[in-house]
């Protein structure tokens, strides 16, 4: 089995915030005897989440095969082949015995959408889901903002480094997206504004542009959201960072940036994802 797979899942599994976060989710949404489905379902921990809150019975779908003959070792080591059914395929196209009463899926990737997961659950639900059921989770936004490190991460480069000069290295780093864990916060230079083709960056203070952060926020349930910004102790998502220039901006001034997508063989790598940033200055440019 893939050992880097292994690893991202031993990190999603001990990032606290997320499972509590996830498990108030289903306490919320699953009934005593609920069927429910477990779209992207890996080492099964929303599965036995959801077994937990009194899911009667839980088909667990998996596209990746060795990660699905894995999750089949989990169900018979724990006694579950009455209540846990595994489905190794594509999720689209998987039709359950019984329509589920509850659907959750954690498929968000560092910026939020690579892995589809809108697309995925919406066509799953629409043969899978009863009329009236739920989805976990009921939304997810990625949104980006112009932003200024405090030291660190792209804004280590800088001139001030002990009176010593780094900001050489600006010109030998590649313009590419980079993932960043925040040890400090960093300061937002504009309000965080919704993902889309184009979109403007509206700068409402000033300060020194280093780069454009990417980041998503789903709405599990009720009052229970789960967002990988600002970064918290243990988070297994990174911060999807576009490195800038750095440049001077004040309020007033505004990014202008159009979204590149990059074509569905690289989209689930969120290290492909391309801005095209132009500041204007001036209100009213």
């Amino acid at each position: 089995m893939d050992q880097r797979l292994l690893l991202m899942h031993q990190a999603m599994l001990a990032d606290r915030p997320r499972m509590r976060a996830y498990d108030r989710a289903l306490a919320q949404t699953v009934e005593p005897g609920a069927v429910v489905a477990d779209v992207g379902a890996g080492t099964l921990a929303l599965t036995l989440l959801a077994l937990e809150h009194g899911a009667g019975h839980v088909y667990a779908v998996e596209a990746d095969p060795e990660t699905a003959a894995l999750a089949e070792r989990i169900v018979a080591d724990n006694d579950l082949k009455e209540k846990v059914t595994l489905l190794q395929g594509d999720a689209r196209l998987a039709k359950l015995p019984r329509k589920a009463d509850v659907v959750v899926s954690e498929m968000m990737g560092n910026l939020g959408p690579e892995e589809d997961m809108s697309r995925v659950l919406e066509a799953f639900a629409r043969k899978n889901l009863r009329p009236g059921g739920k989805i976990v989770p009921r939304g997810l936004t990625t949104t980006l903002a112009a932003l200024e490190f405090d030291d660190e991460g792209w804004g280590i480069w800088n001139s001030g480094f002990h009176g010593y000069r780094l900001d050489a290295v600006r010109e030998f780093a590649e313009q590419r997206a980079q993932l960043h864990f925040f040890q400090r916060e960093p300061r937002l230079l504009s309000e965080a504004v919704p993902i889309a083709d184009e979109l403007r960056l509206d700068i409402v203070r000033p300060g020194e542009l280093h780069a454009v952060l990417g980041c998503f926020t789903a709405d599990l349930a009720e009052g229970v959201s789960l967002s990988n910004f600002p970064s918290y102790p243990g988070c297994n998502w990174a911060v999807w960072i576009w490195p800038l220039r750095y440049s001077p901006v004040a309020a007033g001034d505004a990014i202008r940036v159009r979204v590149r997508r990059p074509e569905r063989a690289h989209a689930r790598l969120a290290t492909e994802w391309w801005l095209d940033c132009a500041i204007s200055r001036g209100k009213g440019e």
